[in-house]
């Protein structure tokens, strides 16, 4: 009996064949792995200087805008600074008279650039250049200021002194005018006193109906009028004019007789209001001068001691009195 394959197919053996365990060597060509080669490293090498570059560059811009940043920051300081002086220095001047008005002008030009730069305005290089040659210009007139501030000090000092010196002769002279004053004044006073008047003779009369004169003391009954005389003394330095005597009879209660109708008035003598008995006007001539009052009272006179005063300018003449018994 034929053995078939169990599984009704074709009748195959197998054929073994001795396969070589050695490996399988590719061979390529040397050439085209070093330019592969090459290539990467020259990639590498561009990645590598493009790195450095860009690392570079964002380097020196940072630098850049740090220094930016601090010139900035300086120039403010600077700004700051000018301008706390220019203050000083205008109020130095203004005080010292000097003129501060393009002082005023530069203060205000120099807070705007201030404002500027808090608000970053200012930030290219040539910009910055030309805000750091403001700010020298700002110290060189600094400097030309407190030149003016030594000149004006030494113009205030002189004047000072001069002022000073003034003064003394001031002084000097309202003390020598003081003192010619002080002499006038007592010259004035010393010839007013020597050119005042006088009286002389001075003397009380009661004169009667029949014209009988009675002196110094008498009854109501013989007094029909009061006559009162002096003479007004002879003064050569007394000034020639109209002068205006005064007569007061003091009656023994202290009053002064007083009638309207017989010309009598009032004046003011050491502030006070006074009562005049009678008036009248002399002609003074430096000579000496007789004087006549007559007054006529009208009515008894209550007995005792009257006071009789004579009054010119504003002094008393003289006082004299008489008794009536």
């Amino acid at each position: 009996m034929d053995n078939k394959p169990e599984n009704g197919g074709d009748n195959f053996t197998p054929q073994h064949k001795n396969v070589s365990s050695q490996p399988v060597t590719v061979t390529s060509n040397p050439k085209s792995n070093t330019g592969l080669i090459i290539a990467l490293v020259i990639l590498v090498l561009a990645v590598a200087a493009a790195g450095v570059y860009f690392y570079t560059q964002n380097k020196a811009l940072s630098e850049e805008k740090a220094e930016t940043e601090r010139q900035l920051q300086e120039a403010y300081y600077d700004l700051d600074s000018i301008g706390s002086e220019l203050d000083s220095k205008i109020s130095t001047i203004r005080q010292l008279g000097g003129d501060v008005d393009s002082l005023v002008v530069v203060k205000a030009e120099l807070e705007a650039e201030k404002a500027r730069l808090r608000r970053r305005e200012i930030s290219q290089s040539k910009q910055i250049k030309a805000l750091k040659d403001r700010v020298g210009g700002y110290k060189t007139l600094l400097l030309a200021k407190d030149e003016e501030i030594k000149q004006l000090t030494a113009i205030n000092k002189e004047l000072a002194q001069e002022n000073t010196d003034l003064k003394v002769e001031k002084n000097e002279l309202n003390q020598t005018l003081n003192n010619l004053n002080e002499q006038k004044s007592q010259l004035e006073e010393q010839v007013a006193t020597a050119s005042q008047l006088k009286l002389e003779d001075f003397a009380v009369y009661a004169v009667n109906k029949r014209g009988k004169e009675y002196k110094d003391s008498f009854r109501n009954r013989q007094i029909q009028q009061l006559k009162v005389q002096f003479a007004l003394s002879e003064n050569k330095v007394a000034p020639i004019e109209g002068k205006e005597i005064l007569l007061r009879i003091i009656g023994i209660d202290g009053n002064a007789l007083f009638d309207v109708a017989n010309g009598s008035g009032s004046f003011t003598f050491e502030g006070r209001e006074q009562f005049y008995t009678a008036k009248q006007e002399v002609l003074y001539d430096r000579s000496k001068k007789q004087v006549t009052f007559l007054y006529e009272k009208g009515s008894d006179y209550d007995k005792g001691v009257y006071k009789v005063e004579v009054y010119t300018d504003d002094y008393v003449l003289g006082r004299g009195s008489f008794t009536v018994k």
